[in-house]
């Protein structure tokens, strides 16, 4: 089995894992509100481990279809990987933390520390490419083969 594919089906099993995991951290938080309801980004960190790991089982397909060389498939899988753990630690961190119901408002914070707006940019930007590159790549590839 290649790499690649090797690295998207343990990111699809991590992330469903997290996914799991976090939709009892979810129930928990329901339970113990007077409101019934979770934080925002424990929420949004369940839901998204949960897509990201089916994202990566699409990843896997796409990358058995392939022709590519397997370091660009390589690449092309661990760019969208990284920033899918990455997302989802931040929304982890966030849910952790309940310092923010909105990641990109305005002034971006963790904790207690103000981030410059530039840093978020910047990490949107490479997200963007990252994710939407890597897809773009192994599509590229699965087009080619057939």
């Amino acid at each position: 089995m290649p790499t690649a594919e090797i690295l998207a089906t343990l990111a699809a099993g991590g992330f469903f894992l997290t996914g799991l995991l976090t939709g009892v951290w979810k129930y928990l938080q329901i339970h113990q509100s007077e409101q019934g309801e979770a934080h925002p980004y424990v929420n949004i960190a369940h839901r998204t481990a949960l897509l990201y790991s089916f994202a990566c089982l699409l990843l896997v397909h796409f990358t058995r279809l392939s022709q590519l060389d397997d370091t660009l498939e390589l690449i092309a899988v661990a760019a969208q990987v990284v920033f899918f753990a990455l997302a989802v630690l931040s929304y982890v961190l966030h849910g952790w933390l309940g310092d923010t119901d909105n990641q990109l408002r305005r002034p971006f914070v963790v904790s207690r520390w103000r981030l410059p707006g530039v840093l978020m940019g910047s990490f949107m930007t490479l997200l963007i490419i990252a994710e939407i590159g890597g897809f773009l790549v192994l599509f590229a590839g699965v087009i080619l083969a057939l």
